[in-house]
């Protein structure tokens, strides 16, 4: 075979180190750009924050831009040299519905960057969207700081042992049983092999003398604050907690006594609410047996299962929404949909540009030692400026079209939520569904009903019987307002939900019903029947 040159053209991408920091910025969230920023600002010296008095509309640079090149700064810089994400001006273009009104009956919300919003109302912070008020004065690092100042069981304990006059023996065997718990309060492990873990599995003597102490230790334990601390078991936990309230004579002392006794049984009977064999275990028979086995399981449903919860060092979580949306105004038709106004949170958006002595100075050295790196440590600035404005262009195109589709959710709530998955904006954009995934993970859109992830308002569809589809988003709405609504002594099942819904137009399989019913942190109907 004979050998030879031939040529040929072909097409791939490449990933360039641009491309890989603007896919990098576009996934992190708020927090994690600001740290972002500061790294960058840190480290590269062409880098610098604009100026508080600088206005915005300096920054004119579209996503489609290509950056200037490194020997034409004079020319472009100026370009750089303004507030990233400074195009909010434009960005408050409204988001017009199908009857838009008069441009001069929308209000001006230019000078506005606050929004007022609902506070969170979910108890257990489940799957409930987050919401929380934006403040403008500056409180989150308070918050955060107060949040990080709450004191430890661990050293809550530590503080009350020191008012026990103790031996330096029983004061040791009572700071290890201390730092011992686990974050709810408990002592999981057993004496003996606390024990063991000390002494060694040979000294039996001395094992046998380690668990006197920590007996002694562990009834001294249980007498501190938060009641219930130190106990091995739920059962235990609950019992130490009714004692304390027949001591302080804060409850009726036979109510207490039959909660004693319930929760020497088995405690799945108190999960079923089995009243009929708690009554038979625990009280005399008749009405009034089972009348007061009812107060005691009620009684017994206030006591905390969980001692250490309120001493958890759980970091608040504080939401800085990246979007904001506004109410302009009904639109002029039978419908009654109202105009919304989608913009940027100005305080998320770091206010970026190119030092300018610096960049004239390298103009004025070229050739110099050291000259091609400085030279590149300036193009790095004006793609990181570039990259960041795109982050936040792409973040405000997607809202939009959010927006404009879930127009119904916004002026009716979650039962008028669309089925919307990120293959519509993506094809509607011209963008690819991965970077809608990143667009949508960790930011967040203050309404004028409360602040929500972007992903809260993607969801699946489900048939209905005029060949159209239903959000799973209002489905699940409307499976919590059923039990909401429900008789106590007679909770919906699965079934009856599916079939209530099948009433309402919308096919729902009952294992559907299940799923989302679980997704609520909604128990199932056997134990949502009142006491």
């Amino acid at each position: 075979m004979k050998p030879g040159l031939s040529l040929r053209v072909s097409q791939h991408l490449s990933l360039t180190p641009q491309l890989q920091q603007s896919i990098r910025l576009l996934q992190l969230s708020t927090l994690e750009l600001s740290q972002e920023v500061e790294q960058m600002l840190d480290e590269n010296p062409f880098l610098e924050r604009a100026a508080d008095e600088a206005p915005r509309e300096e920054f004119g640079l579209d996503a489609a831009d290509t950056p200037a090149q490194p020997d034409d700064y004079s020319a472009d810089d100026a370009m750089y040299s303004g507030a990233v994400g400074a195009s909010a001006t434009s960005a408050e273009a409204p988001i017009e519905s199908e009857n838009p009104g008069t441009a001069a009956d929308e209000p001006d919300w230019s000078g506005d960057g606050t929004v007022e919003m609902a506070p969170n109302d979910s108890e257990w912070g489940g799957d409930a969207p987050a919401r929380n008020r934006n403040d403008a004065d500056g409180d989150e690092a308070d918050a955060t700081e107060l949040a990080r100042s709450h004191e430890s069981l661990t050293a809550f304990l530590h503080r009350q042992a020191l008012a026990l006059r103790l031996s330096e023996i029983d004061s040791a065997a009572l700071r290890f049983l201390i730092e011992s718990l686990n974050d709810d309060g408990y002592l999981e492990e057993p004496l003996a092999d606390l024990a063991i873990s000390l002494a060694g599995p040979d000294d039996l003597a001395q094992i046998d003398e380690l668990v006197h102490r920590f007996t002694v230790a562990l009834r001294l334990l249980q007498n501190l604050e938060p009641v219930g601390v130190g106990a091995r078991n739920l059962a235990e936990c609950l019992t130490l907690q009714l004692s304390a309230l027949a001591r302080d004579g804060a409850a009726d002392p036979a109510v207490v006594q039959t909660a004693l006794r319930i929760c020497q049984q088995p405690l799945e009977l108190l999960a079923r609410r089995d009243v009929r064999r708690l009554t038979q275990a625990c009280s005399e028979g008749g009405s009034a047996g089972e009348e007061r086995t009812r107060a005691a399981m009620a009684l017994i449903a206030r006591l905390e299962p969980r001692p250490g919860r309120r001493f958890a060092d759980v970091e608040r979580n504080i939401i800085v929404p990246d979007v904001i949306v506004r109410k302009a105004g009904r639109a002029n038709g039978p419908s009654g949909q109202h105009n919304f106004i989608v913009s940027l949170n100005p305080d998320v958006m770091p206010r970026l540009r190119v030092h300018d002595i610096y960049a004239g100075a390298l103009r004025g050295h070229k050739g110099g030692e050291g000259h091609q790196g400085m030279q590149q440590r300036l193009q790095e600035a004006r793609w990181f400026i570039k990259n960041i404005q795109q982050r936040f262009d792409t973040i405000l195109r997607v809202s939009r079209a959010i927006v404009e589709r879930q127009k119904n959710f916004f002026t009716h709530g979650e039962l008028a939520m669309r089925p919307l998955v990120l293959r519509d904006i993506a094809d509607e954009l011209g963008l690819h569904e991965s970077t809608i995934s990143r667009v949508t993970t960790a930011k967040y859109m203050a309404t004028p009903i409360g602040t929500y992830e972007l992903k809260y308002f993607f969801g699946s569809g489900l048939g209905t019987e005029t060949g159209g589809n239903a959000s799973s988003t209002a489905v699940r709405a409307l499976i919590k307002q059923f039990v909401a609504a429900e008789s106590p002594s007679k909770p919906l099942s699965d079934s009856q939900i599916a079939e209530m819904l099948k009433e309402q137009g919308i096919e729902c399989a009952r294992r559907t019903v299940a799923k989302y019913r679980e997704a609520l942190k909604i128990a199932p109907a056997n134990l949502r029947k009142a006491l």
